[in-house]
């Protein structure tokens, strides 16, 4: 029976996660897989204001990082602080010391993955993070040892449990953006300042892991483009449904040829889609591979024990390693020469504005978009508004280059007779 002795730093919600299922699934660990593992220390930053250290014995608990680090037993440092500051150092001194680093922190891993890389590499350490990305769905471990022999040429998912609440809430009930967001947070599902999640942030983190190991180069948060949910209405929503479409976040990766784009932003998916049927908190990671074709995976995304299963699985995962993996791209801060980020990717797109009521109108628009290379798939009519001599129009276009959209929706804006654009959405088929 080979012995493992871990040390803990943060004992929030996921570190408090990652304790219970050590303690409590001890025997059956210790069963399938031969292994003891004690938590030996755990770091908080105050013995008098840290709200759960009646959860483990006082003698585990300690405020200086030092005593870890310092600790010959200790040979995994699991980290579950969150941010950059001081996780960085702390996940850095850890691999410098030849201590393996299991993380759920996907910000401070996708802005620093390669200093973390290096040094691992230079003493020999492990560096885990399949709970970076995907909470309990074992996203990364499929892509590094399930899909090797494939070239993948499309990551698609719902991998914010927050955003995907609110919006199931929006579409099942058809209430407004704010009312479902204030729901969220009394009910801790968002946070109090929701920025992260509702701005795209945490899926922009997520999809930059995804995408560097689904592809094979490293993706710098830099390159995704990012849109968030905050300009979603309920009557985006409810057209949506109308035309057979369902909205969600998604995180978009997609490769041709050396050409690479990667995005975040509100899509409207067709019903029939497997992703469209993801409600709630739930992630749905939807990948293509030339080998395999579509796969589908599907679980919680977040969550005090969702998120521990994935680190504790890090964590005997790499207690059995003699050598630790690491990438095999070129994991740098800039992106490689042969890789190309597209930002004049192809998708359908949703248009809705309000335009005046006379005779002209809609030929005056389909001409516009006409000029930009932009053809119209369907158009309908939706609110009249006599009074102010309006009505508003919802265009799905045909395939179309997203710069000549952008091109469109310029010269739109220029015509008399549109007197705002309410809403642009991105449509993948």
């Amino acid at each position: 029976m080979k012995h493992v002795a871990v040390g803990l730093l943060g004992f929030g919600t996921v570190g408090t996660g990652v304790y219970r299922v050590l303690t409590e699934n001890r025997k059956s660990i210790e069963h399938r897989e031969r292994l003891e593992i004690d938590v030996k220390r755990i770091l908080v930053k105050d013995l008098t204001t840290e709200p759960n250290l009646s959860m483990a014995p006082m003698e585990l608990f300690c405020t200086n990082y030092d005593e870890i680090i310092n600790d010959e037993e200790i040979s995994i440092v699991v980290e579950c602080m969150g941010g950059t500051r001081p996780a960085r150092e702390f996940i850095l001194r850890a691999l410098e010391a030849g201590k393996t680093v299991v993380t759920s922190n996907k910000e401070v891993l996708a802005k620093h993955w390669p200093d973390f890389e290096r040094a691992a590499k230079t003493t020999g350490a492990g560096l885990y993070f399949e709970a970076t990305a995907g909470g309990g769905v074992p996203v990364i471990r499929t892509l590094l040892d399930s899909m090797q022999g494939n070239d993948i040429t499309l990551l698609m998912g719902i991998i914010n449990g927050t955003t995907n609440y609110i919006l199931t809430k929006m579409t099942e009930e058809g209430q407004p953006y704010e009312k479902v967001l204030a729901e969220a947070q009394k009910l801790g599902y968002a946070e109090a300042n929701p920025a992260a999640d509702v701005e795209g942030w945490d899926c922009v983190y997520k999809l930059s892991i995804l995408a560097s190991i689904a592809f094979h180069a490293r993706v710098n948060i830099d390159a995704i483009y990012r849109e968030g949910i905050t300009g979603v209405t309920a009557e985006d929503i409810a057209i949506a449904k109308e035309l057979g479409y369902t909205i969600k976040l998604l995180a978009i990766g997609k490769k041709q040829d050396g050409n690479l784009e990667v995005r975040v932003h509100p899509t409207m998916l067709p019903n029939k889609h497997p992703l469209a049927a993801v409600s709630g908190v739930f992630n749905g990671i939807f990948l293509n591979g030339n080998a395999v074709d579509d796969i589908m995976l599907y679980g919680r995304g977040a969550g005090q024990m969702p998120t521990a299963s994935a680190v504790v699985s890090d964590v005997i995962y790499a207690a059995h390693a003699s050598h630790h993996r690491y990438m095999t791209f070129v994991n740098e801060f800039d992106a490689p020469q042969w890789l190309v980020h597209q930002k004049d990717w192809l998708s359908g797109y949703f248009i809705r504005m309000t335009v005046s009521d006379e005779l002209g109108v809609l030929s005056r628009i389909t001409g516009a978009l006409a000029e930009n290379q932009v053809s119209v798939h369907s158009v309908m009519q939706k609110h009249e508004d006599r009074e102010a001599g309006t009505v508003q129009l919802v265009f799905i276009t045909d395939t179309a280059r997203e710069l000549s959209v952008q091109s469109a929706l310029s010269a739109l804006g220029q015509l008399e007779c549109v007197r705002s654009i309410d809403s642009v959405m991105r449509v993948e088929q």
